[in-house]
């Protein structure tokens, strides 16, 4: 039978957040605050007192925070994460007697009885707390009791027993071995603050070249990466750098057979100069990569690598480890397939492969090679065709000596699975944000995002296209169809990213209708990208960014709140930053095809602006200002010129001078 003290009176439930039961921790980043609730109470009448307990989880010693009640045995308390890695909480909760005594005593002296018994009780209590005090707590304790007893008749000893120093020392001094703990303790997993914040560019390095036909290089990139950083992007994002097979290549538009030239994909990883921590020789050395990482980060961006664990047939593994992969009937090596899709230029490992261990140590070696490079992001290719449990070891792994990695799960499945891998560490997770169009769509899909327990542990990646996903809204809305996902992305999502020069030039032409796959796609051939075209919409995209980059607001998931218009074709919506110093609301035409036009209805009581108050808002892709007054208020927006608006509030300030101004 379980040991337990029936002495022990205090009940824990309901502690929030956790996730599924405490099997897996919630996710935080560098700074901010982990606020916890839990229904805290007892038998009888007796006070309660509730205290959050939290520490790093490579220390021993808990800190202490009272938690504050909210009614109906419901209690809060949060507390600071500042430093990268794993923490731990708890809640415990103990009767308080003083406290009891001390309201009982207060009605008594309200209703005007005897109160003398009263106080010798409370002295009592107090000769309790001394056996457990020490130092200067023990020397007070004796005073106060001193004064209950030999004063229990005087007038003023009724402000002494009241008195909130006297409280404070005696909450201090509680019996800890009647206390109870909720078990087993919860976790948090500390990011650094990129996990929460980052604005991604994609690039393929082998189409990086200024000079039409030309294989691009890391130096190429290096050259393109002012660009890149002056369009306000952090994370530069390159697909598989890896040599690339020769069997069963593909060739353009994943053509079956390749051409004499045809580059193929990047992502069938291996040929005979090697694998995954090997370097496509055209691209440049180790070396050169290595500057490439260097150059990025004095210039502030980070290089984010693609990390596709399959394999084409002339990989290194399919030799050494041919246990890796799984077998046919004919003996071949099974190669990857998504009926009726079949993709023969690549073989999937086989994670119930007798040799799994080994195979688990390979592929955590590979992050481990990159991150001795300099790389400290990982996008993850297809990780749900990867065994869960392999995903949860290995992260932990990484992380327990570089708790700076950072992995982004390229995840387009079902809700669960995506979740699950969220939950087992992955930082960020890319969304169904692509195939959310509507008003409907996107208030009903975001509400989930941040209102539900997913908050707690699923960091959305907002992606208006990839180098698979041309979605048919923006085959047909064209320019500003472009700009209006844009800023949904940007807004709405504080981690998002573009497949970069074909978003910036609004390449909206699918290989066939219906299809979401792009006519001439990168992935199959290189490309020459004038960035500097007319059409290109880099100066809203740089505009957007300097938005996100200057607003606390845009920083963050937790404020998103949907404001009410009275046209289903505009959408409008509201962030702050937990002071409530900066605040942005953004409204978007969901119409590429005609100018929309409505009024917004603010909710003021959210935004804390007065019903009568005027203010005024600055778009800050335009620079423009409008001065708004109330609840509802007038847009038009004419998708030709911008389908946008993402407005500052900036609100009415008194001068020392004494002149009103707006800030």
């Amino acid at each position: 039978m379980t040991q337990f003290d029936g002495r022990k009176r205090v009940v824990i439930e309901a502690v929030t957040p956790q996730i599924d039961s405490g099997l897996f921790p919630i996710k935080r980043t560098v700074g901010e605050t982990v606020s916890v609730e839990a229904d805290v109470f007892a038998d009888g009448h007796d006070h309660v007192a509730a205290q959050l307990l939290w520490r790093p989880a490579q220390e021993t010693v808990w800190q202490r925070l009272e938690m504050v009640s909210l009614g109906n045995d419901r209690w809060r308390g949060e507390f600071p994460v500042t430093q990268m890695g794993q923490y731990a909480y708890t809640i415990a909760g103990h009767i308080d007697h003083f406290d009891t005594w001390r309201a009982d005593l207060l009605k008594r002296m309200e209703a005007g009885q005897d109160i003398r018994v009263d106080l010798l009780n409370g002295a009592v209590l107090i000769e309790e707390a001394e056996r457990r005090a020490a130092g200067d707590d023990l020397k007070e304790l004796r005073l106060w009791k001193n004064l209950l007893r030999e004063h229990v008749g005087d007038e003023g000893v009724k402000e002494t027993a009241l008195h909130p120093g006297l409280a404070a020392l005696m909450q201090r001094c509680y019996d800890e071995t009647l206390e109870t703990q909720y078990e087993p303790a919860l976790s948090v997993t500390v990011d650094r603050k990129r996990a929460g914040f980052s604005a991604w560019y994609e690039i393929f390095p082998r189409s990086a070249s200024f000079e039409p036909g030309r294989h691009g290089t890391f130096r190429d990139c290096e050259e393109r990466l002012d660009y890149v950083a002056g369009l306000g992007f952090d994370v530069l994002y390159l697909p598989p750098i890896h040599p690339i097979g020769r069997s069963f290549r593909k060739g353009k538009n994943n053509a079956v057979d390749a051409a004499p030239g045809d580059v193929g994909s990047p992502w069938a990883i291996g040929a005979s100069d090697g694998g995954h921590t090997a370097i496509h020789t055209q691209l440049g050395t180790l070396a050169e990569f290595r500057s490439l990482v260097r150059k990025s980060n004095q210039l502030g961006l980070e290089i984010a690598l693609d990390i596709a664990f399959q394999c084409s047939p002339d990989h290194p593994w399919v030799r050494e480890h041919p246990e890796w992969f799984k077998k046919r009937a004919d003996g071949t090596i099974q190669y990857a397939e998504n009926p009726p899709k079949k993709y023969q230029d690549i073989y999937p490992l086989n994670f119930e492969s007798s040799d799994w261990r080994g195979l688990w140590n390979a592929l955590r070696d590979v992050f481990l090679f990159w991150l001795d490079k300099g790389v400290s992001i990982f996008r993850v290719d297809n990780p749900h065709t990867k065994a869960f449990p392999f995903w949860e070891w290995a992260i932990a792994e990484i992380k327990r000596d570089h708790p700076e990695a950072l992995f982004l799960a390229e995840a387009f499945t079902r809700p669960r699975v995506m979740q699950r891998l969220a939950k087992l560490g992955f930082s960020q997770s890319y969304t169904y944000f692509t195939w959310r169009n509507t008003k409907q769509e996107l208030t009903e899909y975001l509400e989930e995002l941040t209102q539900s327990e997913l908050k707690e542990y699923f960091r959305p990646s907002f992606w208006p296209n990839t180098p698979d996903i041309l979605h048919e809204s923006l085959q047909t809305g064209g320019r500003p169809a472009f700009i209006s996902r844009l800023v949904l992305a940007a807004t709405l999502s504080s981690n998002y990213g573009i497949y970069g020069p074909a978003y910036e030039l609004c390449v909206n032409q699918p290989v066939r209708q219906g299809s979401e796959e792009y006519l001439d796609s990168e992935k199959y051939e290189l490309k020459h990208w004038n960035t500097d075209a007319p059409e290109s919409i880099q100066g809203v995209i740089t505009a957007l960014n300097r938005a996100r980059r200057d607003n606390a607001a845009l920083h963050t998931n937790h404020d998103l709140y949907f404001h009410a218009t009275d046209n289903p074709q505009l959408i409008a919506y509201s962030k702050s930053n937990p002071e409530r110093s900066n605040m942005i609301v953004t409204v978007v035409n969901l119409d590429p095809f005609h100018t929309q036009s409505g009024w917004v209805s603010l909710d003021l009581d959210h935004l804390q602006l007065g019903e009568e108050e005027s203010f005024q808002v600055r778009d800050l892709l335009t620079g423009q200002t409008y001065l708004w007054q109330g609840r509802s208020n007038y847009v038009e927006l004419a998708p030709e010129k911008l389908p946008a608006h993402v407005f500052r509030i900036l609100r009415r300030v008194r001068s020392e001078n004494d002149f009103d101004y707006y800030q």
